[in-house]
């Protein structure tokens, strides 16, 4: 198998070396129950403890004891939501239109089923969040907000520190999904001011299969499963203690390479830069400046997002794209749709987001082949006239 050039870390990340090192034992030697009260248990469960603190100190969290573990961001966010609701007599939800489907599609299964309100605040061409409109929405029964901290399509951050100081004073409960910013950038639970904050192993070079969610001291949290003692009854279940030894490893290295993070953005700029410089019908889709450094979205008029994605696969590039291709819908994704990107393109919207492990050499070789896609892909487009080199309506 061929090397990869690796440009979809925003999906999920390579496991770090030495998270994997630190992981390995408690596959094979050490897999005591933390639970027992032998030592070859009571030893793990110290590694657990660990583990918290390390999620802890990433987030800027008080006390380990405000770590849940979880399997997932996904799980994460339920969690914090229905855990919110489920303990108020209060009906009204605010979110935003452009959260990952854990929350959006959740807020609309409340809507649909449950008889809950839910507003949905916009955002603007920019993927900016509209903080007055949400502010304007809170009301006496207004629920719990959840807002993501940055966008996982085009990395736009949200003013989640004035939306917390906001809430903090109304007495609204707070959820941050950070799973697209935690290891990428400072977070700060306390500057955030929010009750509870979801992250996810996997979007910082711990394996897939484990999250956590940060639950400020003092926050009621009702739990949606009901079995064992584990993580305070909130989760319970034995411990996935492979996964969270390696989630607490990765989140240790992520804080220490958070000084990273200035050569990250400038080989995501210098890609963003030379893709817009080459093509003259392209264009940045979210705010230039307030965005995580690892992530751009471009938007490639005329053309499908899909193709590319394939043609890069056959240089064994990976990269993503912003319609929902997934569900095998030829609909631009929901977030696109919402800043008003135009249809031509947004179908040709390709999302790369990078890691620490990425090179300026593979910088170098997604500019060398992307020209080649793209004129490929114009003379087959039906919006493209190859004879004149120009689109055949300029307008759309």
């Amino acid at each position: 198998m061929q090397d990869i050039i690796y440009l979809d870390n925003n999906a999920t990340t390579m496991v770090d070396p030495q998270v994997l090192e630190e992981m390995l034992p408690f596959l094979k030697d050490r897999y005591g129950n933390p639970s027992s009260i032998y030592d070859f248990g009571g030893d793990v469960a110290k590694n657990i403890r660990k583990s918290r603190i390390q999620i802890a100190e990433l987030i800027g969290a008080d006390n380990e004891r405000e770590i849940l573990f979880t399997s997932c961001g996904t799980e994460s966010d339920n969690m914090a939501i229905l855990g919110v609701i489920s303990g108020s007599n209060k009906k009204h939800i605010i979110t935003t239109r452009v959260e990952h489907p854990a929350v959006l599609n959740l807020c609309k299964k409340l809507e649909r089923d449950d008889g809950y309100r839910v507003t949905y605040v916009p955002v603007d061409k920019e993927g900016n969040l509209d903080s007055g409109m949400l502010k304007g929405a809170v009301g006496n029964d207004t629920a719990v907000v959840s807002v993501m901290y940055a966008n996982n399509e085009t990395g736009v951050i949200f003013p989640v520190e004035e939306i917390g100081a906001f809430l903090k004073e109304k007495g609204v409960p707070f959820h941050v999904d950070a799973v697209q910013a935690a290891g990428k950038i400072p977070v700060d639970v306390n500057k955030i001011q929010c009750d509870l904050l979801s992250v996810s192993g996997h979007k910082f070079h711990a394996p897939k299969g484990v999250g956590a969610l940060y639950v400020r001291t003092g926050t009621k949290l009702n739990p949606l499963l009901h079995g064992g003692h584990q993580e305070k009854g909130m989760k319970p279940g034995t411990e996935n203690v492979p996964g969270i030894v390696a989630m607490g490893k990765a989140a240790e290295l992520a804080l220490t390479n958070l000084d990273n993070e200035d050569r990250i953005k400038e080989l995501r700029d210098k890609l963003e830069n030379g893709l817009l410089e080459k093509f003259e019908n392209s264009h940045l889709n979210g705010a230039k400046n307030s965005r995580v450094p690892n992530t751009t979205n471009i938007g490639f008029k005329y053309i499908e997002g899909e193709s590319i994605l394939l043609y890069l696969n056959e240089k064994n590039i990976a990269a993503s794209s912003g319609s929902a291709c997934s569900s095998g819908s030829l609909e631009p994704s929901h977030v696109l749709r919402a800043m008003g990107v135009p249809f031509t393109s947004a179908h040709g919207s390709i999302r790369f987001s990078l890691s620490r492990f990425n090179t300026e050499e593979e910088i170098d070789t997604v500019l060398s082949v992307m020209p080649g896609i793209v004129e490929k892909l114009l003379s087959i487009s039906p919006f493209w006239d190859s004879k004149t080199n120009r689109p055949k309506n300029p307008d759309i």
